[in-house]
């Protein structure tokens, strides 16, 4: 009997935020192909990462658990748990080809080669890269696309450098990176194209995690002169923010201090930004049209997301940290799957990326062990269930994962109205009416109307931290 349980493509960028699609409102930028995703299937409008932070978002959305649940909290950890029960070694030992091109950051990639165990977390073909750029710890046969870039004859940092005297050098800003033809997201899809076309018996699930759209915004000069900057949105902004982000300055942040959009060129950023997500979304097109090629399209379920935001500028931020905005934990989830899922339904269901598990289990046929704690999608993705209700509210972490001299802890909470943060170990915190100030202006925290709904919203993260722990080893017997 021939396997019928669908492909997996699983698209994830680093540092995409929520609002850089255009068929879901962006104006501003051009994603034909992503446009097309959201046509074929479900776009998720409220999905929520569980960690600002690439690590732990990565190990959580991997294994369906909060990154606190499998002890994966920080950036730059020394190893991975062998305990956390990866999606990709499930399948793998289910009959699935496995294969990854880019990125994958569940250990320390700073000052070496990121560590894989034995069985490559389950991954037949691992194709490593973590930022595109060579160093020195990182030698070109360990690194797969420097590697890649040495069989073209071409040299990075040569090929990296050759347009510095455009005008979209704007140092510290952005500046113009390597041409599209060897960038690492056209390189991710390459090898995303490649394995699709191997022979096989079985299905397959491949990972593409492309380094963009994360800084340093140095998309192809090509796709830069696309860009019209003076018609980019300004990032979100009031002045007296500046006073507001100074007294945060304990919960780690990688902007160091606040800005102003008006003290440096934002519209600018924000094309280079749109411009790494532009030549994303070509090479997401490739690989669509790879699958239609070889006749799988029906038969391959493609997810795209990220596994956090981006600040990019909002409220007097860059790039990410202990905060919780909109910018930084709103990410974009599409899945599609043509004549098994829905198509064009875009859904303001709260969802949590920890979901992507349970619901790859049970569209292959797999149990759901119940220690996962993420929920299925699929009763909203088949039209079982209703696409406006999927959980009550979602949640976000932080615990120490950036390597800063204050090591912040925060838990985020948001439901249908409010958004609530808690910086543990502190007296502030934030609280945000999202239905009167979608733009997460005015906090509430301090607001004496608004103590009940604090205190209730409080009870109700704290019981899911509780409710959320890891009980240990299974009980096997009365005492």
């Amino acid at each position: 009997m021939s396997d019928t349980r669908p492909n997996i493509l699983w698209i994830c960028t680093d540092q995409q935020r929520f609002d850089t699609i255009h068929a879901l409102g962006n104006d501003h930028i051009r994603t034909p192909n992503l446009d097309r995703l959201v046509a074929e299937g479900v776009a998720f409008l409220r999905a929520t990462t569980q960690s600002p932070i690439c690590t732990p978002s990565r190990a959580s959305f991997l294994t369906g658990k909060y990154p606190s649940t499998v002890h994966v909290n920080r950036n730059g950890d020394g190893g991975f748990p062998e305990h956390p029960g990866l999606i990709t070694r499930t399948l793998r030992d289910a009959g699935y080809d496995t294969g990854l091109a880019g990125k994958l950051h569940l250990t320390a990639a700073n000052g070496r080669v990121e560590q894989f165990p034995e069985d490559g977390y389950g991954y037949r073909v691992l194709k490593w890269s973590h930022h595109p750029q060579p160093e020195e710890f990182w030698p070109t046969p360990e690194h797969d696309y420097q590697q890649w870039l040495a069989d073209h004859g071409v040299d990075w940092e040569t090929a990296h450098d050759a347009d510095l005297d455009s005008v979209w050098r704007v140092p510290g800003i952005c500046r113009p990176g390597i041409a599209a033809e060897y960038h690492q997201t056209t390189w991710c899809a390459e090898e995303a194209i490649a394995f699709i076309a191997e022979e096989r018996e079985g299905p397959w699930l491949m990972s593409v995690n492309p380094f963009d759209p994360h800084p340093a915004f140095d998309p192809p000069l090509s796709y830069l002169e696309r860009m019209d900057a003076a018609s980019m949105p300004l990032p979100l902004f009031r002045e007296e923010e500046l006073a507001t982000q100074l007294r945060f300055g304990g919960p780690d942040f990688q902007t160091e201090t606040p800005i102003s959009p008006e003290s440096y060129d934002a519209r600018r950023m924000v094309a280079a930004y749109y411009a790494q997500i532009e030549l994303i979304d070509d090479q997401v097109g490739r690989m669509l049209d790879a699958l239609e090629a070889g006749g799988q399209r029906e038969n391959t379920i493609v997810i795209f997301t990220s596994d956090h935001g981006e600040m990019l500028g909002d409220h007097g931020l860059l790039w990410k940290g202990c905060r919780f905005y909109e910018g930084l934990v709103h990410v974009p989830l599409i899945i599609s799957w043509p004549g098994h899922l829905q198509a064009g339904l875009q859904t303001g269901a709260l969802v949590e990326l920890t979901d992507i598990v349970p619901t790859l289990l049970e569209a292959v046929g797999l149990p759901v062990s119940p220690h996962i704690q993420g929920r299925s999608l699929l009763p909203i993705l088949t039209g079982a269930a209703d696409p406006a209700v999927h959980r009550e509210f979602v949640r976000c972490e932080y615990h120490d994962a950036l390597d800063r001299t204050f090591a912040s802890h925060a838990n985020m909470l948001r439901n249908d109205r409010y958004k609530l943060v808690v910086y543990h170990g502190q007296a502030m915190g934030e609280l945000y009416d999202l239905e009167a100030d979608p733009d997460e202006f005015a906090n509430l925290w301090d607001d004496s109307a608004m103590q009940t709904v604090k205190y209730e919203l409080m009870k109700q993260l704290f019981d899911a931290v509780m409710l959320a722990v890891d009980e240990g080893v299974e009980r096997v017997g009365r005492y």
